[in-house]
């Protein structure tokens, strides 16, 4: 891979954005290599969990300047195959069956904001800002869009998107944009802590969790929602990783999973 670093070890896989020099901004060939690495990642049993972080003093900026350099001479119909690509990557990340962290060092703008909303937990390094600044430009956050309202919620998304004020690392946990906001000093610590927390859970229970919360979020509690678990959770108790779980906590032993992680 040209512009990403892996690293593997005790169940975790680590997704690293190399492009320091331009601040992490992510083109055509970053959207296809993270979309390729994340489909592969999702085939791999030993992975329990990813972590997607970057080098730099950015997360994320956004689009890159050449890249945005290129699309400004694109045909309509060139903008929808481009826009589509990177809306395939984020869908590719958000529906990935393996848990995701996202290891936030620095700033986050525009389309970067997408990769940390499309990840399920986010940790903050307390010195980054945050910026929706695609109105600045006469652009709208459209594609990034279904990942970051539900994230920052509807509310928060009206001021930030019409706006394009920077926000702080305090504001993005307040608003619920991102779930952990640390010193510089304890990002390792604190996303290494939550990785293994992902490592220890049943696998399958994981994956099943995601897809529950993706499934049940923000509908109306109808009587086919609720025959859904109601048969998510029979399902589980009589599959093997489900019996190992209950016959582990009742037999007072480690469950098999935590033995082969």
């Amino acid at each position: 891979m040209k512009h990403l670093e892996l690293n593997f070890g005790g169940g975790v896989s680590t997704v690293t954005l190399n492009r320091p020099e331009v601040r992490n901004a992510f083109n055509d060939e970053v959207i296809s290599e993270l979309t390729a690495v994340f489909i592969e990642l999702a085939k791999r049993e030993e992975v329990r969990c990813i972590v997607l972080a970057a080098h730099g003093t950015a997360f994320c900026a956004g689009a890159d300047l050449n890249w945005m350099k290129r699309m400004a001479d694109y045909t309509r119909d060139e903008n929808v195959a481009d826009a589509g690509a990177l809306a395939e990557m984020l869908r590719v990340v958000y529906s990935c069956p393996k848990p995701t962290i996202a290891k936030v060092q620095g700033d986050v703008y525009a389309g970067g904001t997408g990769l940390v909303a499309a990840c399920d937990i986010a940790v903050s390094v307390d010195s980054a800002g945050y910026c929706l600044s695609e109105v600045k430009l006469g652009l709208i956050p459209a594609t990034i869009s279904p990942y970051v309202i539900r994230a920052m919620g509807a509310r928060a998304a009206h001021r930030y998107f019409l706006t394009a004020e920077r926000f702080d690392a305090a504001e993005a946990l307040r608003i619920g944009f991102v779930h952990e906001v640390v010193a510089a000093a304890e990002l390792d610590g604190k996303v290494a802590e939550l990785a293994k927390t992902l490592v220890n859970a049943g696998p399958e229970a994981v994956k099943l969790c995601k897809k529950l919360v993706q499934d049940v979020a923000d509908q109306e509690i109808t009587p086919s929602l609720i025959q859904m678990t109601v048969e998510g959770i029979a399902d589980i108790r009589v599959s093997p990783e489900g019996r190992e779980g209950v016959q582990s906590f009742l037999q007072k032993r480690k469950p098999a999973w935590l033995m082969s992680a």
